[in-house]
């Protein structure tokens, strides 16, 4: 036997054992529901909501050593026990599996689902690990930080070359784990085709690839681990990402006025017009020549109007060029097109992705259609207008993006949500009269406003509902009425932001709330 499979068999072993462990564990999905003793000191007594030891799916010291460190910092109860439930949720409630690909190589591989819903969606994957991108660090051990990166870009990669235009995956075959039903699904016709053994849904969206690429940036940037990349699949990854993303250049007409044919369709029996795509399945028309890739869908999962959709464009831009460096190692010619690409999609934002605002002057667009028309709003899901400065698109002093800040946080925002429980961008994903606690989290991290910070800490404390984590949206108006207790990405991006606070406003985590 060799190392490797011995390896192997002591991993599957492993697998098992812990799954018997947990069978007595309580499901999380109604866990999240109920409070639980003890509960926090302060005004909003918030419940603990970490799993027993025990039923925790993965541990990362380094990740308890940061939430031990938060105890001396953050100074009001309510807002540490919050950190202390929503910083390692990913990791306590969403590493599913984590093992080998059983290929005879030491290909490791994560499956990371988002909470509520086993499936592992691109994006939602890609952000629940950033949030632990600050204390990543070089290590090549099979059971840590580093190991849980790799093991995702790994099965990113599998995910992205066998079905490049879906956006949420089942668990990998490795891995035991049965697939899962989508009823959602069940009347999807898509071109190209897929199996529902691998794919939990196809919905195209640009940021879903461009999550790929943000996550090997985030590796690659804290540890350097260029030869990493040349062991499995991640060029031929890279290479679909820009065969897929040059193909959705094309627009829906061609030079002698005839009807491109469209590389993606998609239709779904629904009553929610979100949920499918008009002109049967091809969405509605766009045109070529604007340098901006194709999206189908939304970071929310609901149609694009206007398929040239600006804040996916910017984050492919940015961490395509990003990515290209990580490729100078192994492929100087593809570094270049790379590089090349992610210009051309940046200036196209620039000369096509602005409009002028009556009210706020010059702002970016959420959604063009190369023709004249745009779609002047945003969304909280990430990627968003107000997220640019996040995936290091722009600086937050960029003079359009502070026009757009304004905008986006104001009532000229069609989907801006406010009342006296939050105020924040929702969507149509939910509807009206619910803001996202994820674009008040967002817009604490793009803020360099101590009175906007203290605020904005201050709502989400108080909009918990008593149960102390990060919920989908909440009712502007009634803090019991919340959608998607446990979503596991916003729990990270509240750990995150407040981390990152932790480093450049130390002292506006001394501020009481009681």
């Amino acid at each position: 036997m060799t190392r490797f499979s011995a390896l192997l068999l002591s991993s599957l072993a492993a697998t098992s054992y812990a799954l018997r462990e947990r069978a007595a564990c309580p499901d999380y999905s109604q866990y999240s529901t109920q409070t639980h003793e003890p509960f926090s000191e302060g005004k909003y007594q918030l419940s603990y909501m970490r799993p027993e030891q025990a039923c925790r799916k993965y541990t990362i010291p380094e990740v308890e050593d940061a939430i031990n460190d938060m105890k001396d910092v953050v100074k009001d109860p309510d807002l540490f026990r919050l950190f202390e439930n929503a910083f390692p949720n990913t990791l306590d409630t969403t590493i599913s599996w984590k093992g080998f690909a059983n290929n005879g190589t030491k290909e490791e591989l994560t499956f990371v689902t988002t909470g509520d819903i086993v499936a592992m969606w691109l994006r939602d994957s890609a952000n629940q690990l950033r949030s632990y991108k600050s204390l990543l660090k070089a290590n090549s051990s099979t059971d840590s930080l580093a190991s849980l990166f790799r093991g995702a870009i790994n099965l990113q990669a599998r995910y992205i070359i066998t079905n490049p235009y879906c956006n949420a995956f089942q668990a990998p075959s490795e891995s035991g784990l049965p697939p899962e039903t989508n009823s959602a699904a069940e009347t999807d016709k898509v071109t190209p085709g897929y199996s529902t053994d691998f794919v939990f849904e196809c919905k195209y969206e640009l940021d879903s690839i461009s999550a790929f690429l943000q996550l090997s940036w985030d590796y690659y940037d804290k540890t350097k681990d260029a030869d990493f990349f040349g062991k499995f699949r991640w060029i031929e990854g890279v290479k679909t990402i820009l065969d897929v993303a040059e193909g959705l250049l094309v627009g829906t007409y061609a030079d002698d006025g005839s009807v491109n044919t469209s590389p993606y369709t998609f239709q779904r029996t629904t009553t929610a017009g979100t949920e499918t795509l008009s002109n049967s399945g091809i969405g509605n028309p766009v045109r070529s020549g604007t340098g901006l890739v194709r999206s189908a869908f939304r970071p929310s999962d609901d149609a694009t109007i206007y398929q040239l959709f600006v804040p996916a464009n910017m984050q492919f831009s940015s961490y395509l060029g990003k990515s290209a460096e990580i490729m100078k190692a192994h492929d100087a010619d593809l570094a270049q097109r790379m590089s090349d690409f992610a210009a051309t999609v940046r200036n196209g934002i620039n000369k096509y992705g602005k409009v002028n605002h009556a009210e706020f002057g010059e702002i970016y667009a959420f959604e063009i259609d190369g023709f004249g028309s745009s779609n002047v709003m945003d969304d909280a899901n990430v990627p968003s207008l107000l997220s640019a400065p996040n995936l290091d698109f722009l600086d937050t002093s960029d003079e359009t993006y502070q026009n757009t800040r304004k905008f986006v946080l104001s009532t000229w925002n069609p989907y801006y949500m406010h009342g006296p429980v939050i105020n924040g961008t929702g969507g149509p994903h939910v509807g009206p009269g619910r803001a996202w606690p994820m674009s008040v989290i967002t817009a604490l991290s793009t803020s360099d406003d101590d009175s906007e910070i203290v605020a904005g800490l201050q709502t989400l404390v108080s909009s918990t509902a008593g149960l102390g984590l990060i919920h989908e949206s909440v009712d502007t108006f009634d803090a019991s009425r919340w959608t998607r207790q446990w979503f596991s990405w916003a729990n990270g991006l509240f750990g995150e932001m407040l981390l990152s606070l932790k480093d450049r406003k130390p002292e506006l985590l001394e501020t009481s709330f009681q």
